[in-house]
C-alpha cells in the first residue's frame, strides 16, 4: 500500500512538472501603445496562457446599421485563453519563444463600456461585448518590444440587435515586468 502511495505521489509530481515546465512565461506585464492600456499574461500550463487586457480599444460600432463600416474607440476589458501550438517547433528550429513568441488559438471575450453616444440619429447607452474565437501571432524581443495580432469572429451583444462580426486585435508595446520559468532561446 505504501508503495502505491509513493508511486502515485511520484506520478503526480511528474505530471505537475509537465504542466509547468517548458514554454510559457509564468507572468508578464505589458504596456500597449496602439490601444492605450495595460496587458497581463500568465502561464496556465505547458503551452497555455490567460491574457487580460484593459485598454482604450479601437473597435467596430455594433449599434450601427452597417457595423463593419463604422469604428470608434471604447474603454474595454478583453480576456483570452491562448493555446500556443508551435512552441516546440520554434524551439527545435532555434527560434526564440521568449515572451511567449508563438502562434496561438484563443477563445476571447471583450466588454466595452462607452458613454451615451449617438449612432445614426439615435441614442445608444449601455455596455456591449462579444465572445468568439481568434487565431493570432505574438512576438517578443530581448529589448522588451512585443507585438501581437489576432483575428477571428465573435458574436456581439448589447443594446442593439446582436450578430456575428469580425474581431481583430492589435497590440504593440513593451514588456515592463516578467517572471520567466524555463524559456527557450
Amino acid at each position: 500500500m505504501l508503495r502505491l502511495f509513493f508511486l502515485t505521489l511520484l506520478l503526480s509530481y511528474t505530471y505537475a512538472q509537465a504542466q509547468f515546465g517548458r514554454n510559457c512565461e509564468v507572468r508578464q506585464f505589458k504596456i500597449n501603445l496602439i490601444n492605450p492600456g495595460l496587458e497581463y499574461e500568465m502561464g496556465l500550463g505547458v503551452n497555455s496562457t490567460l491574457d487580460f487586457r484593459v485598454a482604450w480599444q479601437f473597435a467596430l460600432e455594433p449599434a450601427s446599421e452597417i457595423p463593419i463600416e463604422n469604428y470608434d474607440f471604447f474603454p474595454a476589458i478583453t480576456v483570452q485563453n491562448r493555446y500556443y501550438h508551435n512552441f516546440n517547433k520554434r524551439d527545435r528550429r532555434g527560434k526564440s519563444i521568449y515572451g511567449n513568441s508563438g502562434n496561438y488559438v484563443a477563445p476571447t471575450i471583450a466588454i466595452f463600456s462607452p458613454d451615451k453616444r449617438i449612432v445614426e440619429n439615435r441614442v445608444v447607452d449601455g455596455i456591449h461585448g462579444y465572445g468568439g474565437l481568434v487565431y493570432g501571432v505574438q512576438r517578443s524581443y530581448n529589448s522588451g518590444l512585443s507585438f501581437s495580432i489576432d483575428a477571428g469572429a465573435g458574436y456581439y451583444l448589447g443594446p442593439f440587435r446582436g450578430g456575428i462580426y469580425p474581431v481583430v486585435n492589435l497590440s504593440i508595446g513593451w514588456i515592463i515586468s516578467e517572471k520567466r520559468w524555463c524559456v527557450g532561446r
